[in-house]
């Protein structure tokens, strides 16, 4: 990342630095700090809206452009990230009968939340919109919890509502 590239830099909050710790000790592996929220979204939906809207976020957000460096020794620090496309995607199981879809739908969640983030690329955020049928789809919402933690997802998706 050039500093062009580069908005602000920040210290780690006390939290930061242990989770930081204990997401890089072992690399090998599920990252026991990656979380993800599964969200029904029922009723017409215009999934080009609704990703514009979480890109509206990130843009809005600096803590949601955040990845962590190492700038001398084993000091780190959150770089922000001037501008980060959000990683989406979409799956379309409609054409699958319920329950097949529903299985696809789980293993799709599944290999989001074993995908590691590389912690020093911004956003650690990513968003995989599942079409079930017709006014039926699933937003599975995966981060690392050192970006965000149970106390801010209800507020960065009660903005998005909104």
């Amino acid at each position: 990342m050039t500093r062009s590239m580069v908005e602000d830099v920040w210290p780690l909050s006390p939290l930061q630095e242990g989770l930081l710790f204990h997401a890089t000790f072992d690399e090998e592996g599920p990252d026991v700090y990656t979380v993800q929220s599964a969200h029904a979204v029922n009723g017409p939906l215009e999934a080009g809206r609704l990703r514009a809207a979480w890109q509206t976020l990130v843009t809005r957000h600096a803590a949601l452009r955040a990845c962590f460096r190492r700038v001398s020794g084993a000091r780190m620090v959150q770089v922000i990230a001037r501008e980060v496309e959000l990683p989406w995607q979409e799956a379309d199981l409609s054409g699958l009968a319920p329950d097949d879809a529903e299985a696809e739908a789980g293993r799709l969640a599944d290999a989001e939340r074993a995908r590691r983030f590389d912690l020093a690329t911004a956003p650690l955020l990513r968003v995989l919109l599942i079409r079930l049928g017709a006014g039926r789809h699933r937003m599975v919402v995966t981060s690392h919890h050192i970006l965000m933690d149970g106390w801010s997802m209800p507020i960065v998706l009660t903005e998005l509502s909104a």
